[in-house]
């Protein structure tokens, strides 16, 4: 039988994050897994644990295509993380709240040893995620950097004191130019995340869409936009905008803009796989995560 690779993602910041990667750590070697960590996580924690030091690495002891499963301990930003960490391998995510709102996470962490023996039963269902491809091309048409997100991609002003100018395309026609603070497109996975912030709609994962959403523009015509899952969204920073922007996806991968640039982005040919213990209905983690008010509710008659 072969040896099973599961990857463990954590930091040391918080000391119930490192009591938990220790108990997941054990329970793995009890069932004959070997628990994997990416270099900095290990290096972060053998600070804390000395036993984090002798675990396998990532990358140089076992290769990211021969991982079964990623166990993540954190917040949306962690679940963010280990989703590029397997990117490449179509492991599935399992994440394990222990942050605050934890919008990707499947169970908070008093449910964790019950989510750890379900994973090693390999009881548990995979859902697949929309993610977007993003391109930046140069004034001749070049492309000069490629990158992809779950949630979202931000164009956005690299100075306070100016906003920025853009013209928005959709499908290769232009629809719309105006000054803003920048421009989000998201997923239905994001649109929880800056789009919910910036005013975009919430989108069921269950939807294939897209959402371009302005940020403060300066317009009449400059609402949210829902768009099919096919579609092609471009942004291209006009020259008189006179400054740089910024390209951010998913708050963790960033590209500078000249004027002139374009960003494409469409819908990436590799959807980010989450591993789901408990089918829930949207609606239901909506509530619990944002506390909505429903009290009075009487239900189907």
């Amino acid at each position: 039988m072969n040896e099973r690779r599961i990857l463990v993602v954590a930091h040391a910041k918080r000391e119930e994050t490192v009591t938990a990667a220790l108990r997941i750590i054990d329970a793995l070697h009890d069932a004959g897994a070997i628990p994997v960590l990416p270099a900095p996580d290990r290096d972060e924690l053998a600070d804390v644990d000395a036993r984090f030091a002798e675990l396998a690495l990532l990358g140089a002891d076992v290769a990211a295509d021969d991982l079964e499963l990623a166990i993540v301990l954190g917040g949306d930003g962690t679940i963010l993380r280990a989703a590029e960490l397997v990117r490449e391998s179509g492991a599935p995510v399992l994440g394990i709240n222990m942050g605050h709102v934890g919008f990707l996470a499947e169970i908070d962490r008093d449910d964790m040893d019950a989510a750890v023996r379900r994973v090693i039963d390999r009881d548990y269902e995979v859902e697949e995620r929309l993610a977007l491809s993003i391109r930046v091309k140069d004034v001749d048409g070049g492309v000069v950097y490629e990158t992809w997100a779950l949630n979202e991609a931000t164009v956005e002003k690299a100075s306070r004191e100016r906003m920025i100018e853009v013209v928005i395309e959709i499908d290769g026609r232009p629809l719309s130019s105006f000054g803003c603070d920048g421009m989000v497109v998201s997923t239905p996975t994001g649109s929880t995340a800056y789009n919910f912030s910036a005013g975009g709609p919430v989108i069921w994962p269950t939807v294939e869409a897209i959402a371009v959403v302005p940020l403060s523009a300066h317009a009449l015509f400059a609402k949210p936009l829902v768009v099919g899952p096919e579609a092609s969204v471009a942004i291209e920073l006009l020259e008189r905008t006179g400054g740089t922007a910024i390209l951010w996806c998913d708050g963790r991968r960033s590209h500078e803009l000249p004027p002139g640039a374009r960003v494409v982005v469409r819908r990436s040919t590799h959807p980010v796989r989450l591993a789901r213990l408990h089918p829930t209905a949207f609606t239901e983690r909506l509530v619990r995560k944002f506390q909505l008010p429903v009290a009075g509710w009487r239900g189907a008659s």
